[in-house]
């Protein structure tokens, strides 16, 4: 399968009469937009109203609490459409041409859907932990309908940013992009055939699913629902996977992350020189022992059916997700397949505790994306996107987080991206 994604870089983010991309600036028109994303029913009945605001690379501003973060594009040729599944019927994408507005993103904030939404702050040193603060962000703020449930909140957010995003996507369709490039994975036989004596290399990509507003979906069917499968690693670049949930904002995987996904980018920039990148796995990551053990086999089986040399394993969330984290890696080493795994840590605030729930020594090729609960003082910053309603209540907060001063005192944990589990995130080992 062959996908070729033309960039067409964002500079700056304007309001404006009418909408466009022209010169690398972002013209839109809220109302217009506002217009789109009242068409969906679930978003009229829940969402009571809707609100733009433009943050922008070091400027004084904090949004919170984030929800998701979705980056615009729009399929120019091929088949499918955005978010199959949710927004474009369920085609199957990952082949063809698709325009990505870059340097840009949607971000959805407002009330609280669950405690564990985030912060991105657009410059201090909350600003070094997110890749978000080096993006232009038109944020939608979203006030709630008053008596909705959580969860038929959570899903009227979730389409109302996806519709933004595909209502700024289209505008990039009859741009011509700054830069293309093209992704190809090769059929099993033809990849044997082509790369005799390349190591064949898969990635085992955990998806979020323990439900209670921790889902991801897949072609717009809950994962937590699905069995562990293959899937071509230019559909997790077109749009099959987006989040749907409300993990730690520091390990949560938003759209952006699965649009993005650096280890189907970095697996990509090594096929066919140091390796021969054959498809990707998803497996989800639910709450039952029986469901765990289930997954864990089919990852294991799947890669073993694949002749596969070696995978990458990255989870998203902790806790919990360790148990099938480690499952995963121990079936899959005991079946001769070499796994490395990506995560994070919560090791506590001075970093002694045991960074993970659960271990194994056959999982002894790790890379951490930092401790969630290292301490950190956001400055107070001038302007606010959403509300600071709820920082002493989000993960990672406490009584008292936010101080009278206007700084926030608490765990890394709040900020939005800041210890991803795909390796998409500012902090390194030395």
């Amino acid at each position: 399968m062959k996908l070729e994604l033309g960039f067409i870089e964002i500079k700056d983010i304007q309001f404006s009469n009418e909408s466009k991309v022209e010169n690398g600036t972002l013209f839109i028109n809220a109302d217009a937009v506002k217009e789109f994303v009242y068409q969906d029913d679930d978003v009229k009945a829940c969402v009571k109203s809707v609100s733009f605001d433009i943050a922008k690379p070091g400027e004084s501003v904090r949004i919170t609490p984030v929800k998701d973060v979705i980056e615009p594009r729009v399929k120019v040729e091929g088949p499918g459409g955005e978010f199959p599944g949710v927004i474009a019927k369920v085609d199957t994408v990952g082949s063809g041409k698709t325009h990505v507005l870059r340097g840009m993103a949607i971000v959805t904030a407002g009330p609280i859907v669950g405690f564990q939404e985030g912060i991105i702050d657009m410059t201090g040193p909350g600003a070094d932990y997110t890749p978000f603060s080096k993006l232009n962000n038109l944020v939608m703020v979203c006030q709630p309908v008053e008596g909705v449930h959580q969860h038929e909140y959570e899903h009227a957010v979730r389409i109302a940013g996806l519709r933004a995003a595909t209502f700024v996507g289209e505008l990039g369709r009859n741009v011509t992009p700054d830069e293309s490039k093209t992704y190809e994975t090769l059929g099993i036989r033809e990849g044997l055939e082509k790369y005799p004596n390349l190591p064949r290399v898969g990635y085992v990509h955990m998806l979020q699913s323990q439900g209670l507003l921790h889902d991801t979906y897949v072609y717009g069917v809950d994962a937590k629902r699905t069995l562990t499968t293959i899937i071509y690693p230019t559909e997790t670049m077109d749009g099959a996977i987006i989040s749907g949930n409300c993990v730690s904002a520091c390990d949560k995987n938003t759209t952006y992350h699965h649009q993005n996904n650096p280890v189907v980018a970095d697996l990509f920039e090594q096929h066919g020189k140091t390796l021969n990148y054959v498809c990707n796995i998803i497996t989800n990551e639910n709450v039952y022992l029986a469901d765990k053990q289930r997954s864990s086999d089919w990852s294991a089986k799947l890669c073993r059916l694949l002749d596969l040399d070696g995978v990458i394993v990255s989870q998203e969330g902790f806790g919990n997700p360790d148990t099938d984290l480690i499952m995963n890696t121990k079936k899959i080493e005991q079946v001769g397949v070499k796994t490395t795994i990506i995560t994070d840590e919560y090791a506590g605030q001075d970093g002694k505790s045991q960074s993970l729930a659960d271990a194994d020594p056959l999982a002894d090729a790790v890379v951490t994306g930092g401790n969630a609960n290292m301490p950190i003082v956001l400055p107070k910053l001038d302007k606010v996107i959403g509300t600071l309603d709820y920082v002493d209540k989000i993960a990672g907060g406490h009584a008292g987080s936010l101080r009278p001063d206007g700084s926030i005192e608490a765990e890394l944990q709040v900020i939005t991206g800041a210890t991803n589990e795909m390796g998409f995130n500012r902090l390194s080992a030395r």
